[in-house]
């Protein structure tokens, strides 16, 4: 009578155990009285949490189990060799849980579950090949294998099953492939999910008439969608081929796919129209077309008919042009929570969107909307959305303070317009939900607002506006944030120290304002914990470098690099179908000579810029301590002494610029050990001394030494006295500077020059020096 509890009518012996998600806590150990229970045939203890235990090995006295789910409950390490002697096994799942699965692996794990039918490994850690035994798995109907490190080629003959149902690879990215040109006979695959993998190829559509759902994203997959083919997909709810390189125009005859609610050909190369057949899809909830060279014009009614439609996105198709020509029936378009209409020629505000009341993200950038923003825009689902772009058009007014109704808001893009005025107050309180405010390239003017405490901002842009007065010290309370860029504004003020109390800052940009002043030391300093990108460049910084500041940038100079990969900040949409956006951080950084506008910044990038200020004094040792520095930039200074011989420890330096200084004394051979050294500049200081040949210093341009007048060598004009001469390029390698024979081509080279007399001459002096010349350039032997 026990809740989970199943026993056998005629035995009373206990054959069932059903205590999945039941609240469980703790781990089982092999003592435990469960492994008593001898006739057990079923044992589903799934969604509980076994405190990070591992699985006992007295799973094996449970000789007759059949079935034994374990999947999320929080279980740990190597999966127990004592499990596969349970030979009875036809089902087994042991997903979501940080187990691995080496010794033993894979194949011989299963080598004793003959009747297997059903094998969830997902996120389990198995880093090994697909084992081709797998395909003499007859009974089996649902292998998944998601995220669980495979690597090596896909036994092709599993695709053979009979009865196989349901396959994932899903998400290991070592896992190559090609799906075979004839499926097993029964049709009976159902769910086939390769995204994230290395399969390649065409896909067999004519062959996949069973599926329901296809997801072949992210992978290598091309080719054409037959449009004579995709009619026999018919029971198709799920297509997703979308980060492909597939080719051609959509075909019309998805139209009539009516069973599809999910439909992404996001990221190919399809060209062509948008099918007007799309518009049959009456059961469709999502539709992904972004990032493809689809052109034509769209007339947006073609979705008013879709009415579950609740995805949309059409970005990034820079030749397609959206119009809405029948604005009588706005209030009948479905109701949206995600529009992407980025890209897409728009002129104005679509005027359906007045009537959009649980819409979570909005893209309208990169499109040609003028005039000011329409007060309507802000009464919009103002209590769901949380992304709004409008980057990059052409608006203009000042920005209302109805901005903050929207009180879900976690994303606002309103960069590079021709907004004006001042920003309302209301926005320092918007930021207990805002994550990233980005105001870049307007006219704002006047404060920059100031933020409530308890914040979540992680990035925070306002270069290029008009921006005066203070940096506003309630940035302090941006305890998360990680990216502040205030370039090209009109701020004034003394260093912001302050800001080093922040724990997650990485990047600081104040470059080009008037922030002035010796940045000494504080009464309290904080030392900027992460920073690794600070640009301080064309202010009016004065006194010492900050040494203080320098030596305690502790992210500079450790050694350990992580993964490659952007610096960004993510965010999850509120929906049920988990998807999310990351959000890049962007700055105009000068490197290797040139200001360049970074829209992506490689999380490898560490940069010191602290150029055309005033500071003075000699450059520290210290420098030399930061050895994850890529650029280092300190020109148009007044900084004297010596270049320090301890920047030759930078060995991941790409960047150095100490031009227009007043430095002195000799290069330090020590920068010859900068193998990646791509940019050098040295010019107009007042240095000595012979360049070092060694390494690429030599072939550095010019340009990167002039103004020095007491520097020599390559490749000045100016060679050092004590320099070798290069060798005449018609001489062998064997005929060094000391041959003799060399040498008397010389003397025959200033015969020619100044007289046959003059010759020998010459010829004699050299004959008393070295009494063995003569006999080695005519062969004589003794």
């Amino acid at each position: 009578m026990w809740s989970g509890v199943e026993c056998d009518e005629m035995t009373g012996h206990v054959i069932g155990l059903d205590l999945g998600s039941s609240f469980l806590y703790g781990s089982i150990d092999s003592n435990s009285t469960l492994f008593d229970l001898l006739h057990l045939q079923r044992l589903d203890l799934w969604d509980n949490h076994f405190n990070y235990s591992q699985i006992p090995t007295a799973i094996n006295r449970l000789s007759m189990l059949t079935y034994l789910d374990l999947s999320f409950s929080s279980f740990i390490g190597q999966i127990p060799s004592e499990l596969s002697q349970l030979s009875k096994l036809s089902n087994l799942d042991l997903s979501t849980n940080p187990l691995q699965l080496k010794k033993p692996n894979l194949e011989s794990l299963i080598s004793n579950f003959t009747r297997l039918e059903r094998l969830c490994l997902n996120h389990v850690d198995i880093s090994s090949t697909v084992p081709k035994s797998l395909a003499n798995f007859s009974f089996l109907t649902c292998l998944q294998l998601r995220e669980c490190k495979l690597k090596g080629e896909f036994p092709v003959d599993i695709f053979q099953l009979p009865d196989l149902q349901i396959l994932s690879v899903r998400f290991n990215k070592d896992l190559s492939g090609r799906l075979p040109p004839v499926l097993n006979q029964n049709n009976s695959l159902k769910s086939l999910w390769l995204a994230g993998t290395g399969f390649s190829g065409e896909i067999p559509f004519e062959k996949l008439a069973s599926l329901s759902a296809l997801d072949a994203s992210n992978c290598n997959f091309s080719g054409v969608i037959p449009s004579n083919l995709i009619r026999k997909l018919n029971q198709l709810i799920y297509l997703d081929l979308s980060e492909n390189n597939f080719v051609g125009e959509i075909p019309s005859s998805l139209g009539n796919l009516t069973q599809l609610t999910m439909l992404s050909l996001s990221s190919n190369y399809f060209s062509g129209p948008i099918p007007l057949s799309l518009s049959k899809l009456i059961n469709l909830e999502t539709l992904y077309l972004y990032n493809n060279d689809l052109r034509d014009i769209v007339d947006f009614d073609m979705f008013v008919g879709l009415k579950n439609l609740t995805f949309l996105d059409l970005l990034h198709n820079y030749n397609l042009s959206v119009i809405v020509v029948n604005p009588g029936i706005n209030e009948t378009f479905p109701q949206f929570k995600e529009l992407g209409l980025s890209n897409c020629n728009l002129r104005n505000f679509p005027v359906f969107l007045r009537h959009q009341k649980r819409m979570e993200t909005l893209f309208l950038d990169d499109n040609h909307i003028g005039g000011p923003i329409p007060e309507w825009l802000f009464n919009i689902s103002k209590e769901t959305l949380s992304l709004l772009s409008l980057t990059e058009n052409s608006l203009i007014g000042e920005l209302s303070h109805r901005v903050c109704n929207f009180s879900s808001l976690n994303f606002l893009d309103i960069s590079d317009n021709k907004l004006v005025g001042k920003l309302p107050h209301c926005l320092g309180n918007l930021s207990k939900s805002i994550l990233v405010l980005k105001l870049r390239s307007n006219y704002f003017s006047g404060n920059i607002p100031n933020f409530t405490e308890g914040n979540q901002l992680k990035i925070i842009d306002l270069g290029y506006n008009l921006f005066k007065g203070k940096l506003s010290k309630s940035l302090s309370n941006c305890k998360m944030l990680v990216h502040l860029n205030v370039e090209s504004n009109k701020l004034s003020d003394v260093f912001p120290y302050w800001l080093g109390i922040l724990p997650e800052l990485e990047i600081l940009v104040l470059r080009a304002n008037e922030l002035h002043g010796v940045i000494g030391e504080s009464i309290k300093i904080f030392y900027f914990p992460k920073l690794r990108i600070i640009d301080m460049s064309y202010n009016n910084f004065s006194g010492k470098l900050p040494l203080k500041y320098i030596q305690n940038w502790k992210a500079m100079t450790t050694t350990n690099i992580e993964d490659f990969g952007y610096m960004s900040s993510t965010f999850k949409n509120t929906t049920n179908d988990g998807s999310s956006w990351s959000f890049y951080s962007q700055a105009t950084i000068a490197i290797k000579g040139i200001n360049m506008f970074y829209e992506r910044i490689q999380n490898i990038i560490v940069v010191i810029n602290l150029s055309n200020n005033k500071f003075d004094g000699e450059i520290s040792q210290v420098v030399g301590n930061l050895k994850r520095l890529y650029s280092l930039d300190l020109s148009c200074n007044r900084l004297s002494g010596d270049i320090p011989s301890s920047l030759g420890n930078l060995a991941e330096l790409e960047s150095l610029d100490l031009s227009r200084n007043e430095l002195s004394g000799e290069i330090p051979s020590e920068l010859a050990q900068l193998y990646f050294l791509q940019y050098f500049n040295v010019s107009y200081n007042h240095l000595s001394g012979p360049i070092p040949q060694q390494n690429q210093l030599a072939k550095f341009e010019r340009s990167s030494y002039e103004g020095n007048l007491g520097l020599c060598g390559i490749p000045l004009p100016d060679l050092c006295e004590n320099s070798k001469p290069l060798e005449p390029p018609l001489l062998s390698s064997e005929e060094n500077s000391s041959s003799p024979l060399q040498f008397g081509w010389k003397v025959v080279a200033i015969g020619y020059g100044c007289g046959f007399l003059i010759g020998l001459f010459i010829g004699k002096v050299v004959m008393e020096k070295n009494p063995n010349w003569f006999v080695i350039m005519f062969n004589i032997r003794s």
